[in-house]
């Protein structure tokens, strides 16, 4: 069926409309990002901070750091695993892409996986790819959300590790490469890498007065270790809703671009149409006058003509 201008106008109008809801949720991806990638940014002090304190402490044990249990021949290995996901719609693969990047690295992780998955559309994604999930958490909407997730994540897994402990804790999330780009990253938490310590043991203090831990160092580093896991946990979450709205900012780039050429295209046709319709009235007056001429120009052949009929 021929499209007429009516219609045409109603479409353009429609696309039109559309275009502006895209350009909208354009913005808001664009400053999500934005204030998200602050929040990485803010953590930086804090975790610096933290890493001296667990130098000091690491400089001052002879030994392995306490939080590391020793592992018996009497049990399994257990891996916990924590996955990044979303809830949102219109973000293309991300859930995808971060589960399967987590499916091929837990394969090959020996021991037994406990997962933990941050919402419920990449915890189906698990379930599906053959993944036990041991438990779910709701995706923060917001930068203000992030805390009290992350403090519940570890509040879960301090009393899941009261009745089995955990030798490995990693994480798996989408990390940002451009501002509408993403790719899949992983992070093991615990144990502390060896190579870790001895580089925050090694690093200088920057100032001349050098610290002193106050009080047992081992429950001094205890803290510090849940510090350095509440920044961890803070920043992986962060990182994964920023590359969200990358991946949102990206599919709304397309639609936008999509409806750039769409509006061409009907313009294009909605001229050519109504170009059309004004050629038609044109030659129909043309007609109409070219008719009426020949009447006054041959009256008597008008009117044998009409008295004939």
């Amino acid at each position: 069926m021929s499209d007429t201008v009516a219609s045409l106008g109603r479409k353009i109008a429609s696309a039109g409309d559309l275009q502006s809801v895209v350009r909208t949720m354009k913005a808001l991806a664009a400053s999500n990002i934005g204030q998200y990638e602050k929040s990485v940014h803010a953590l930086g002090d804090y975790n610096r901070t933290v890493e001296l304190g667990l130098g000091v402490c690491f400089r001052s044990l002879a030994t392995a750091t306490p939080h590391r249990r020793p592992i018996t021949r009497a049990r399994a290995r257990v891996v916990s695993a924590i996955v990044f996901g979303s809830d949102q719609g219109l973000v293309g693969q991300f859930n995808d892409v971060v589960a399967d990047f987590a499916v091929k690295a837990l394969a090959n992780v020996p021991g037994e996986h406990r997962v933990w998955a941050v919402g419920d559309r990449v915890r189906a994604r698990l379930g599906d790819a053959g993944v036990v999930v041991a438990g779910s958490f709701a995706v923060p909407s917001s930068v203000q959300a992030i805390t009290p997730l992350v403090g519940e994540m570890l509040v879960k897994s301090a009393a899941h590790e009261k009745d089995s402990e955990a030798d490995e804790l990693h994480l798996y999330y989408n990390h940002p490469t451009t501002a509408a780009a993403y790719a899949p990253a992983s992070l093991r938490l615990l144990p502390l890498d060896d190579a870790w310590r001895r580089t925050l043991a090694e690093r200088p203090w920057p100032t001349k007065s050098l610290p002193d831990v106050i009080g047992p160092t081992s429950v001094t580093l205890l803290a510090l270790v849940s510090e350095y896991l509440f920044v961890s946990l803070f920043r992986a979450c962060a990182e994964s809703l920023a590359s969200e709205n990358a991946s949102r900012l990206a599919a709304m780039q397309r639609a936008d671009k999509n409806i750039d050429e769409l509006l061409v295209h009907l313009h294009g046709t909605f001229h050519r149409l109504r170009q059309s319709k004004i050629d038609e009235e044109l030659f129909d007056v043309i007609a109409g006058f070219e008719a009426l001429a020949k009447e006054k120009v041959n009256p008597a052949a008008a009117t044998l003509t009409y008295g004939t009929s």
